[in-house]
């Protein structure tokens, strides 16, 4: 069968086989094809591609293909139901009321013949029980391309029963915005963040040392960090890798401490030189062991660029994620993370991004009215009558569900000077206590755990009170991390420029030394655009820090 013809925008699915033929479906019926086919449908007819998780857009990134819109069935699963594992086998599952714990495995003897797979036509997909057949799951649906018509044509039909269970408008566009976040995740991994491996390595070197040629010079230099530390203690035998060893260590020479953490042992510098040498052995320590000689040859390419696998969702509130280090480069590496010949970096951060955003999710007005101010906390601290700082503090710790010392006081303040943020605060906070799972600004299910059989009443109220912090800040964190994900996306389709990293708050692009102010105002605009259209009708405004460098470490804050 030929591609029928499609309406922008249309719902298209598409499967991807191992040979990188194509199974297509649309609600009119299904057809064989390539690659190719794929990017010229992207360019005539701009359709939204349904796919089971961002897998099958590797390939397309691969070829080259820049797609607009996309509804990853994963992705939206993690939206509606919560978690983070969204197999095939899962999804379709929940979407069918049947019981997960019923879901057939594939045969550990004979993985061509899945247990309990042995009835019914097993060319079908579906078993006579309603559940995905284990054999289809585990790559089966690979087989041939009638298989990858049918594979495309089930995400298709289950796409149509998640739209079922969107609620809200805000719903629909967390489905637009966590599928497209997918999307770019397969981008950012592809293309990969610039990165200088000379400058790394002088940067690492006076650190640890220069590269060992052995384990045993690896060694030896793993010794000499520890005497930078031991030497301030003479006759003492301490693993400095062991925190209990650590912990007596400090115990014995009057510190009190109730850990080894850095900002516990940060207040007593001067006051005897091994917490300062300590503290600066541990610095060292993580870029040996995390980011050293061994991180650079693993992750960076022939082609300078520091590449590593990316998620959209981490699972709990909805925060992208990465891993080979991208999400947790020391301060002390990014002056390696410079643009390449004829391009600059653009560094966009959010400002303030989380009490404005709980401003938009609360409708308060008064909340609403400080965001108009580049510092939101300086009309904060002026309703209060108190100092910034202390404005700060009772903010912040209204989210992350605070109550005692400084915080606690500000805390009555902010009761009745923002009543309608703080109720919504509470609502979750109660929510959570009871162990009753809350659902974010754009939908998102955040799963709160149980109070375990048998505890006694002191632990079971610590779980509660866990829990309502959990989800306090859930609400609010999630909100921002959908109104991150709107503002890259809207980035990715305005700006022209490339997304190279997106770290929490900040975005970081890559554009020709010539676009790098324009691409800032683009920036601007924007994130006005994402925040109007996310939060649709408020009035609070929110803020980005942007900065035109050539070197990551140059960008302002």
């Amino acid at each position: 069968m030929t591609a029928p013809g499609i309406a922008r925008g249309e719902l298209v699915a598409i499967a991807i086989g191992p040979a990188l033929d194509v199974g297509f479906a649309t609600a009119t019926g299904s057809w064989a094809g390539a690659l190719p086919e794929v990017l010229t449908l992207e360019a005539e007819c701009r359709p939204r591609w349904v796919w089971w998780s961002a897998a099958t857009a590797g390939p397309l990134v691969a070829a080259g293909a820049v797609l607009a819109t996309c509804w990853d069935v994963a992705a939206v699963h993690r939206l509606i139901f919560g978690g983070w594992h969204a197999d095939p086998a899962l999804v379709w599952a929940a979407l069918h009321d049947l019981p997960t714990d019923t879901i057939p495995g594939l045969g550990q003897l004979d993985l061509l013949a899945p247990a309990g797979d042995d009835s019914g036509d097993l060319d079908e997909p579906v078993r006579p029980d309603g559940h995905l057949r284990a054999e289809w799951t585990g790559g089966g649906w690979s087989r041939d391309s009638q298989r990858l018509q049918r594979w495309a044509a089930l995400a298709l039909r289950v796409a149509g029963l998640q739209r079922g269970r969107i609620a809200t408008p805000a719903h629909a566009a967390a489905v637009g915005s966590e599928s497209g976040a997918e999307l770019l995740c397969v981008e950012l991994a592809h293309g990969g963040l610039p990165l200088d491996r000379g400058v790394a390595e002088r940067l690492i070197t006076p650190m640890i040392g220069p590269r060992p040629a052995t384990p045993d010079e690896a060694e030896a230099q793993r010794r000499r960090r520890d005497e930078l530390v031991l030497q301030h203690v003479p006759g003492r035998e301490v693993d400095l890798r062991n925190p209990a060893q650590v912990k007596a260590l400090l115990v014995g020479l009057g510190f009190d401490v109730p850990d080894t953490r850095s900002w516990r042992l940060e207040p007593f510098v001067g006051a005897h030189p091994v917490i300062e040498a300590f503290l600066a052995w541990r610095k060292a320590e993580r870029i040996a062991t995390t980011y050293g000689y061994s991180w650079l040859d693993e992750n960076v390419g022939a082609d300078g660029r520091l590449r590593g696998p990316w998620t959209g969702s981490d699972g709990a509130a909805g925060r992208m994620t990465a891993g080979a280090g991208l999400h947790n480069m020391p301060a002390e590496l990014r002056p390696a993370v410079v643009a390449e010949p004829g391009q600059v970096l653009v560094r966009a951060d959010l400002g303030q991004i989380e009490p404005r955003v709980l401003a938009a999710v609360s409708g308060d007005a008064a909340l609403a009215a400080a965001t108009l101010d580049d510092d939101l906390y300086a009309p904060v601290a002026a309703r209060l009558r108190v100092e910034r700082p202390v404005a700060k503090v009772a903010v912040l710790a209204a989210m992350y569900g605070q109550t005692s010392g400084t915080a606690g006081e500000a805390l009555k303040g902010l009761e009745s000077a923002y009543p309608t943020a703080m109720q919504y605060l509470r609502a979750a906070s109660e929510e959570g206590r009871a162990g009753r799972d809350v659902r974010t600004y754009g939908g998102r299910l955040v799963r709160m755990w149980p109070t375990p059989a048998g505890v006694d009443e002191t632990a079971a109220r610590s779980l509660a009170a866990a829990r309502g912090r959990f989800a306090r800040n859930a609400m609010v964190q999630g909100a921002a991390a959908e109104l991150f994900k709107a503002w890259a996306l809207t980035v990715r389709a305005r700006s022209g420029a490339r997304i190279v990293l997106c770290l929490h708050d900040e975005l970081l692009l890559q554009a020709p030394a010539g676009e790098g102010e324009e691409v800032a105002r683009a920036l601007h605009r924007c994130l006005d655009e994402a925040a109007a259209r996310w939060f649709r009708g408020s009035p609070v405004r929110f803020v980005a820090d942007v900065s035109v460098v050539s070197r990551w470490s140059d960008a302002k804050g």
